[in-house]
């Protein structure tokens, strides 16, 4: 179920990607909420870091600190496009219970995964998300492509 508080945190993660968009980054972007408390905003900062793993929801979770195993597993991820599986199984290490995507047609790699792990996965098919994506992969095809490890 997708809720106005989703909506709500939803919106941040997006406000975290068009940050990460005009600082010339993919525009991928995540927020960590426990219990209504944002605990973390991240964006895809590969670029701007010169980082090999510093997609959206990895950099959230970095910004986050050190939690306790009980904060994870009380938490939702939120992120602007579904995860890949590096990304997924990182919420799944930390036993995020809940992840609300964005949109999954430009990319979906995890899903299954995180369902067969017990994570709830909301799928909210924002056209925000979809428009941003959309318009990297058409301005900066290369850059998406050494995103998901894939030849240009």
């Amino acid at each position: 179920m997708f809720d106005a508080d989703d909506r709500r945190f939803l919106d941040l993660a997006i406000e975290q990607a068009r940050i990460g968009w005009d600082e010339g980054g993919v525009p991928i972007g995540a927020a960590l909420v426990h219990q209504g408390e944002v605990l973390a905003v991240g964006r895809n900062r590969r670029v701007q870091m010169g980082s090999a793993i510093r997609h959206g929801e990895t950099d959230c979770i970095e910004n986050a600190g050190r939690l306790t195993a009980k904060v994870y597993r009380a938490s939702t991820l939120y992120t602007t496009l579904s995860p890949c599986f590096m990304c997924a199984g990182t919420s799944v290490l930390y036993d995020i219970p809940r992840i609300v995507v964005g949109e999954n047609r430009t990319f979906e790699a995890s899903e299954s995964f995180l369902a067969s792990r017990g994570v709830e996965v909301v799928v909210a098919d924002d056209p925000a998300c979809k428009a941003l994506m959309d318009t990297m992969i058409a301005e900066k095809p290369e850059l998406w492509a050494e995103d998901i490890g894939e030849e240009a």
